[in-house]
């Protein structure tokens, strides 16, 4: 039997998280001063979305130039545009997972924990956090072809 995953919970319990910070902080403050707040945290999430991804556009051509791979900014990247869609959002719920993740110093430490459990590498995503593990039996070695030595040829008569 298949497990209930995690991305539908989320489905069914984000949308009730927003309505009732919305119906929290409405209450709190009004109606009004509610729907500017989200206009406002929205406009302001753009443009700092904004900032931040020709910062990190320019990394990646940085990174791109001097030969490495741009994986960090590759990363950086799609947490920004995560970020700006949970920005469109409307929500603060929402706003407040988007500022997390366009915020350098915690889209750093992000991008380490995924680094380190072995979820993402370099060269892109993997299914296991070793590439592969070796027993008794492997014999690590390397093939040398060499066209004069016919006396140690394999396929003689």
């Amino acid at each position: 039997m298949r497990r209930f995953p995690v991305f539908t919970v989320l489905l069914l319990l984000v949308p009730f998280i927003e309505l009732w910070l919305l119906i929290k902080v409405g209450s709190a403050i009004g109606a009004f001063a509610t729907i500017l707040l989200l206009i406002l945290s929205g406009v302001f999430g753009m443009f700092l979305l904004r900032h931040q991804g020709l910062v990190t556009l320019a990394k990646f051509q940085r990174e791109m130039q001097t030969g490495q791979p741009p994986a960090q900014a590759g990363l950086e990247g799609i947490m920004l545009l995560l970020s700006g869609l949970l920005f469109i959002i409307p929500g603060f719920f929402s706003d407040i997972l988007g500022l997390i993740l366009l915020l350098p110093p915690t889209r750093y430490l992000l991008i380490k924990a995924l680094l380190k459990r072995g979820v993402v590498s370099a060269t892109g995503f993997q299914y296991s956090q070793s590439s592969r593990s070796y027993n008794s039996h492997d014999i690590e070695g390397e093939v040398v072809h060499r066209d004069d030595d016919t006396k140690n040829s394999l396929d003689r008569p």
